[in-house]
């Protein structure tokens, strides 16, 4: 029988937040069950309650950046064992038999992957995602958090540390390579550090200087304020990567003239609007205009394990769970630094 968990969850797209159960499968074999100790909180989880991506059924836990502890495990198992340390991400099944899931690009399913919430399963249940005490997952969607990174920083490294990372091996960051990264927020602030760590001279392009001093800490080499006009003059040219982590519309054609020749400007951020681009703006240079969506299976416990082996994690807020509703409007007038995780013994 299904069993109920606590969570808190959005009632519709007009409301906030509130306490409630939701109902979670029993453990199959090739299941595992997941005692969550962590979720963080991501742009994507406000956007997708309030509706900015399409309509939603409710009520809905979101929540893509979840760690835990394994509880149980199905009999089909081998991959994980009861004690774990465990982490789920951004989805939590794919077809497995399209080219783009057998080359481990599951996030890229051409069936379409299963979201962590607001998704339909393959059993046809709608998703619900980690702003709960536990969850079912099977376990080939399920990552190893190696030691040496704590749960609750590790949380936001699901999505926001995957996100970025998988752009910047996919594109060639390393030593040698000029990368900008525009914005420092959840997405941007790791972006930073993982360039950083590869090797990368990393500038930060912000709206303004008032994170600067963060900003050169977690790894930056430069950092800009993009309302100067003089920034996108003193800059032109200069980058080989720049990675665009904002939520918001900007002067695509104006941040492709920073680029140097067969530059790439890869877009992580997700804003509801389009996006113009002025087509000079990319045969000028031979440029590219991408962008990049989370990571597979594989990848992502490559990214793990990079970041344990850097001794990286997410800079975090740990909030109780009735703090939810308030983390949201703070994570949209940009007041965090850098990521809010829940702590989910406060759901109980």
């Amino acid at each position: 029988m299904p069993t109920s968990v606590s969570a808190y969850a959005a009632p519709s797209a007009t409301e906030d937040l509130v306490p409630t159960t939701i109902e979670r499968r029993d453990v199959g074999p090739d299941d595992i069950l997941i005692d969550i100790k962590f979720a963080g909180i991501c742009h994507s989880d406000i956007h997708t309650v309030r509706g900015d991506w399409g309509p939603q059924q409710f009520p809905l836990a979101p929540g893509h950046e979840i760690a835990g502890i394994v509880t149980e495990v199905g009999a089909n198992v081998t991959k994980h064992a009861v004690g774990d340390r465990v982490g789920v991400g951004c989805m939590v099944n794919s077809c497995r038999e399209c080219k783009n899931c057998l080359a481990g690009e599951e996030q890229y399913c051409l069936n379409g992957n299963v979201g962590t919430y607001g998704a339909v399963d393959r059993d046809g249940t709608i998703t619900q995602g980690g702003y709960s005490t536990h969850v079912v997952v099977t376990e080939d969607f399920v990552v190893r958090i190696p030691e040496g990174i704590e749960l609750d920083a590790a949380a936001p490294l699901l999505c926001a540390g995957i996100t970025t990372f998988s752009p910047l091996r996919h594109w060639g960051a390393g030593p040698g390579k000029k990368v900008a990264v525009v914005g420092l927020g959840g997405l941007g602030h790791m972006a930073v550090k993982l360039a950083h760590a590869m090797g990368a001279e990393v500038t930060v392009l912000s709206q303004s200087l008032k994170k600067q001093e963060d900003g050169l800490r977690l790894g930056a080499d430069a950092y800009y304020a993009t309302s100067d006009e003089n920034t996108f003059t003193e800059l032109a040219r200069s980058f080989d990567l720049i990675i665009n982590t904002v939520s918001a519309s900007l002067d695509i054609s104006a941040y492709l003239g920073l680029l140097s020749l067969d530059g790439a400007l890869v877009n992580v951020g997700a804003p509801a609007e389009p996006l113009t681009v002025q087509a000079f703006a990319l045969i000028g240079g031979r440029r590219s205009f991408a962008g990049s969506m989370i990571g597979g299976i594989r990848e992502t416990q490559e990214m793990l394990d990079f970041c344990a082996e850097h001794k990286l994690g997410a800079e975090i807020e740990v909030i109780p769970a009735d703090k939810i509703n308030e983390a949201y409007e703070r994570v949209l007038a940009s007041d965090v630094r850098y990521r809010f995780v829940i702590d989910t013994s406060t759901l109980s």
